[in-house]
């Protein structure tokens, strides 16, 4: 019995060997890098780990495209690297031959969270080199936007009411301080005493000119009756 298994055996090992290998069709290329995604808690990859990839595997294309007749045997993992790198494909069960690709892409997309989060990886960890990353879906402000957008405006409108403030106060401080200085000047000019002849003189506006009150005196006396 066991004579008659052997050669079975051997014929679906050379089988899955031509279905999965580099750059066959419909086949993948998966990259993961433990050692940057989890430093010293990075685990070693054994075939614990690749069962749990083939099991994820099969169930995002049971989930994806109904297909329970799926199973963790149906994929195939070839060309593994200690770094850790391999080569999967997905077998038909009803036929001898692989998967499309396109399908095996869109389950993978659809359930890419999933796998990812099964291995403690992510997108960039956990590589699907054949397989676009799927965009996450946007995260929404905690904060609604319209209050944002709101703070934003007043905050210009408050600071442009300051700004406007502190310019008319620096304003009016120039002027007073002008004035200040201009009054000055003219009570130095009042105070200026001239002196003609020895005899000092009061100034007056420089309009109605000079009066020298020595000769004042005289004239008076001359012209009096």
């Amino acid at each position: 019995m066991l004579v008659a298994l052997f050669p079975t055996l051997s014929l679906v090992t050379v089988i899955h060997a031509q279905l999965c290998q580099p750059d066959a069709e419909n086949a993948f290329k998966v990259r993961l890098s433990l050692k940057t995604a989890l430093g010293d808690k990075a685990y070693a990859w054994n075939r614990n780990e690749e069962y749990l990839f083939k099991a994820m595997v099969a169930f995002s294309l049971r989930t994806f495209s109904n297909k329970e007749t799926i199973e963790i045997s149906n994929v195939l993992l070839c060309n593994i690297t200690k770094r850790v790198s391999f080569w999967f494909v997905v077998t038909d069960p009803s036929k001898n031959q692989t998967l499309p690709a396109s399908e095996v892409q869109e389950a993978i997309r659809m359930n890419r969270n999933r796998i990812n989060n099964a291995f403690f990886l992510n997108d960039q960890t956990l590589e699907f080199l054949e397989i676009p990353t799927t965009l996450g879906p946007p995260t929404e402000p905690s904060t609604p936007i319209w209050i944002i957008i709101f703070g934003v405006v007043f905050s210009l409108v408050v600071v442009g009411i300051v700004l406007l403030i502190m310019s008319g106060i620096h304003k009016q401080r120039r002027k007073s301080k002008a004035l200040t200085e201009t009054g000055d000047v003219e009570d130095k000019y009042e105070t200026v005493v001239t002196i003609e002849n020895g005899i000092p003189c009061d100034t007056l506006d420089s309009k109605e000119g000079r009066i020298n009150r020595a000769f004042a005196a005289d004239g008076e006396k001359l012209t009096s009756l």
